[in-house]
């Protein structure tokens, strides 16, 4: 269930702060009764943005699917990685 607070409440920065790392959640904002913003932790930001880059590239690859790509297999992937890179 989101947390929902009015905008009076930003007044009082620490407990929102708390509140927002502690929810791992984003928090929404309401000014007049009406949605207005969403504020959340820096390490909620950077796990909804990884989020967003894996599921882009989730897409992308069913797209390569779909269009008939050729498919590599893992092992495949893991040489060409080790020798562009280094490792073991």
């Amino acid at each position: 269930m989101p947390l929902i607070k009015p905008i009076t409440d930003l007044r009082n920065t620490n407990e929102i702060s708390e509140i927002c790392n502690e929810l791992n959640e984003p928090v929404f904002i309401t000014k007049n009764g009406y949605g207005d913003l969403v504020i959340m932790s820096m390490e909620t930001y950077e796990r909804k943005l990884a989020l967003v880059d894996l599921y882009k590239k989730l897409a992308e690859a069913e797209k390569e699917i779909a269009e008939g790509l050729p498919l590599l297999e893992g092992e495949e992937v893991f040489k060409k990685m080790r020798a562009k890179h280094g490792g073991k």
